[in-house]
């Protein structure tokens, strides 16, 4: 299978996994490296020393090639840059901010730049600022999301026009149908989130991945747009936050409701009363936990036989 994606970070299939704050550690990110795809350990929810013991064991986990999202609003972002370089990290995606700050600071160092972006308007900025290649996620995504609210269906065609620069969908995509689906749209490959949360390899709580199977059409919505809009499964954290909303709440009463490690509490702890679990709309087609060389196996077999399919149209 391969395209540009596939020569871009030299694995066997355009399939990358989400770098998702407490789901994806060392053992994620090889075991999809390891089935072919890419796989990128989650410095969002890492100390910086954390993270770089993380890179060290999935050089060991793999001979493969794999990288680290860096979501560039954290204040030690300088650090865990430094430890990139460091480490020989060979692949980094970029979010959550400017791509000139970081850009030519990694591929000076030898290093392919990815960035994350919810618009055509940031996927130009960040071909301009000189990264490899673009991740255009759509309002369907889980975590952090869009301020525009445009789907995958209409994004991937409108950042195409706009880009030259390899393209990888994002954002409601967990099935080798959906993958074909966006490649038509143009797309030259996919990052995959929610389906690999749902994994054996995954970091996070069983009983966040419980919660995930019992999700269906619906049970996720987007919320705290006054301060970073964020895609959440309906619990009753979510539903304190729309109490608050009917009370015409300001940004500071909202971070005071939010306060810290919500994240943390819901998607790595386990609380799925009190914490935020953060997952995409496709959760609703996710019906149970798989190994992550299974999901890539399971895609690229649906991906091809859906191929197939497509002349009888």
């Amino acid at each position: 299978m391969e395209n540009k994606i596939t020569s871009l970070f030299n694995i066997k299939y355009p399939i990358i996994q989400g770098g998702m704050i407490w789901n994806s550690g060392y053992k994620l990110a090889s075991a999809v490296s390891n089935a072919g795809g890419l796989g990128l350990i989650g410095a969002g929810s890492m100390y910086p020393e954390v993270l770089r013991q993380h890179i060290q064991k999935c050089k060991k986990a793999t001979d493969k090639p794999f990288g680290v999202n860096v979501p560039m609003l954290y204040p030690n972002v300088e650090e865990i840059m430094n430890i990139l370089v460091e480490e020989g990290v060979k692949i980094v995606f970029t979010s959550a901010g400017n791509p000139k700050t970081w850009t030519s600071f990694l591929k000076e160092n030898g290093i392919t730049v990815v960035h994350v972006v919810s618009s055509s308007k940031f996927a130009l900025k960040a071909q301009e600022a000189g990264v490899d290649a673009v991740v255009a996620e759509g309002f369907e995504a889980g975590g952090h999301n869009g301020r525009e609210e445009t789907t995958t269906l209409t994004l991937i065609p409108m950042v195409r026009e706009k880009i030259t620069v390899p393209l990888i969908a994002a954002g409601g995509v967990a099935t080798g149908r959906g993958m074909l689906a966006v490649m038509v749209l143009g797309a030259d490959g996919v990052q995959v989130g929610s389906r690999f949360a749902a994994s054996i390899e995954s970091s996070s709580h069983d009983h966040f991945k419980d919660t995930i199977l019992q999700a269906e059409e619906g049970s996720t919505q987007v919320t705290l747009k006054e301060l970073a809009p964020v895609r959440l499964i309906k619990n009753k954290f979510y539903q304190d936050i729309q109490d608050l909303y009917a009370k015409c709440p300001t940004p500071e009463e909202l971070k005071e409701l939010l306060g810290r490690a919500r994240a943390k509490k819901g998607m790595f702890e386990g609380d799925l009363v009190e914490g935020e679990l953060e997952i995409g709309q496709i959760a609703g087609l996710i019906h149970e936990i798989l190994p992550a060389g299974t999901i890539v196996e399971n895609m690229v077999r649906e991906f091809e036989d859906a191929k197939r399919e497509v002349p009888s149209f």
